[in-house]
């Protein structure tokens, strides 16, 4: 048992500093901040955003709710709760709905302090979101876009949704977290640390690409970060408690709030990423060819783990 939380320690460890490291190079490398850079860059940035919007795709449909589906079913069998209501997606809904909800109050309260005076910097500063327009050089897809897409592309890059996104993938590494923690072989915690390590990698890189073209203060995208890192080693120490202390997990508690975090990430994923660069205008084809791209590379590190 000895050799068996030391390897679960050494797991917390690693995914902290690794989540740290993958975390920050998009907040501290100048490159990904600047929006003011030339075509390319902001070509490159904007592919980049797709292939991100595919890794949060294949995380939603292949990892979050999979993940969730199977643990609320095993509780409520468990619980001997016999219903035909589709009641794990209806608790899937209630997270949609309650960021839906909260969203569009937050934008009212804004509308109503003369949120006008808040958008106008944001969008003639950084258009979409990766700088499409700068001083002296607006072109015809700047105007086409704006005069079609401005709402959309507003709420898409809004810190807002960016802490909603920042959220859910917290609560759900949370969970993952507790998986390695309530292993009872060293064998399974390494697997299941390997795996979580790639695929949260990719996560929090992605994380934090969009976090940087919310506008989101340097300050808080450290700090959204720096929780977020936490949040997988919190999972294991709540694991390793719960296994030294003999308890209960409380798992129908556990599965609510996975298909509560599950519907909030459908939300994200659908009504804001993958919105935002297809509303966008220019290079469509290969917009969707990286979004296909991201999930793809998420899909086989699906399968092979």
């Amino acid at each position: 048992m000895e050799y068996l939380l030391q390897v679960k320690v050494g797991a917390l460890v690693g995914l902290l500093l690794l989540t740290l490291l993958f975390g920050l190079i998009p907040a501290r490398v100048k490159w990904f901040r600047d929006t003011n850079g030339t075509e390319t860059h902001r070509i490159v940035l904007s592919l980049i955003s797709c292939f991100a919007g595919g890794v949060f795709l294949a995380a939603c449909l292949l990892d979050i709710i999979p993940d969730y589906l199977s643990d609320i079913s095993a509780e409520l069998d468990a619980q001997k709760v016999e219903t035909s209501f589709p009641l794990p997606e209806f608790i899937m809904a209630a997270g949609f709905f309650t960021v839906l909800i909260l969203e569009k109050m937050v934008l009212s309260c804004r509308q109503m302090r003369g949120a006008h005076g808040e958008r106008a910097p944001l969008l003639s500063e950084n258009g979409h979101g990766h700088g499409h327009s700068h001083a002296g050089a607006v072109t015809t897809a700047d105007l086409e876009s704006s005069g079609h897409h401005v709402h959309v592309d507003f709420q898409a890059h809004s810190p807002f949704r960016s802490f909603m996104l920042f959220l859910s993938l917290s609560l759900h590494s949370v969970f993952e977290g507790l998986a390695i923690g309530l292993q009872n072989t060293d064998s399974k915690v390494l697997e299941i640390c390997i795996a979580i390590l790639v695929h949260k990698s990719i996560i929090v890189f992605s994380l934090s690409v969009k976090l940087v073209q919310s506008a989101v203060q340097p300050l808080w995208i450290a700090a959204y970060i720096g929780v977020f890192a936490l949040m997988s080693p919190l999972g294991i120490a709540i694991g390793i408690s719960v296994m030294e202390a003999g308890l209960a997990a409380g798992a129908l508690i556990q599965g609510i709030l996975e298909g509560l975090a599950a519907g909030t990430f459908v939300y994200i994923t659908f009504m804001e990423i993958l919105p935002h660069e297809l509303n966008s205008a220019g290079n469509q084809v290969l917009k969707v060819f990286f979004i296909l791209l991201g999930f793809t590379v998420m899909a086989a590190l699906t399968f092979i783990g």
